[in-house]
C-alpha cells in the first residue's frame, strides 16, 4: 500500500486516527503545505483568485483543480 501524508501537517496518515484540524482548513481557506504523496514541504503561491502548490517530485495542484472534483 502507498503511504499517504496529511497535506497540512506532513505527518503520515494513520487509518482510524483523527488528527485535530485547524478551523481555516475545515473552511477551505488554507492551502496544503505538504505533499500528500511523499510528505515533502511544497512551494505555495497564494493570489486573489486562489492558490497553487508544487512538490519537487510530484505534479502541481491548484485551488481550481480541487474545486472541479
Amino acid at each position: 500500500m502507498d503511504a499517504r501524508y496529511n497535506p497540512f501537517t506532513g505527518r503520515p496518515v494513520v487509518p482510524g486516527l483523527d488528527e485535530p484540524t485547524a478551523r481555516a482548513v475545515e473552511l477551505g481557506l488554507e492551502p496544503p503545505r505538504f505533499c500528500a504523496h511523499c510528505g515533502r514541504r511544497m512551494v505555495v503561491q497564494i493570489d486573489p483568485d486562489g492558490w497553487w502548490a508544487k512538490c519537487s517530485r510530484h505534479p502541481m495542484i491548484d485551488s481550481a483543480s480541487l474545486e472541479r472534483r
